[in-house]
């Protein structure tokens, strides 16, 4: 079976500070199709966000798939108060990375 990596398939994948205390991650499509491919596939969903991201599910506050958009777009708790002592990153902006090898199979 064919698959596409989910970069290749969306225009933007991101992730940015929240607040203190969460991240939230943006994947944005340029095509209906290809948002529709990610989307009707059901590989991107809150239970592979949790191993990707080794949390529970209850740590992550939204997953919502906006239509109008063409986008995916998905919030966690940080385990860490941005800015803290032992937080790695302040602005969340380096969060994005386990997204983008994500197989998602062809129609």
């Amino acid at each position: 079976m064919q698959t596409y990596k989910l970069i290749d398939l969306a225009k933007t994948i991101r992730s940015k500070n929240a607040g203190t205390d969460k991240i939230t991650f943006d994947i944005i499509f340029r095509e209906k199709e290809k948002y529709d491919l990610v989307k009707n596939s059901g590989v991107l969903n809150r239970k592979l966000i949790c191993q990707l991201y080794d949390i529970r599910d209850d740590e992550i506050a939204d997953f919502v798939e906006f239509d109008p958009a063409y986008a995916i777009k998905f919030t966690i708790y940080r385990r860490r108060p941005s800015g803290s002592p032992g937080e790695s990153d302040v602005f969340g902006c380096q969060q994005y990375a386990p997204l983008l090898d994500i197989e998602i199979p062809a129609d």
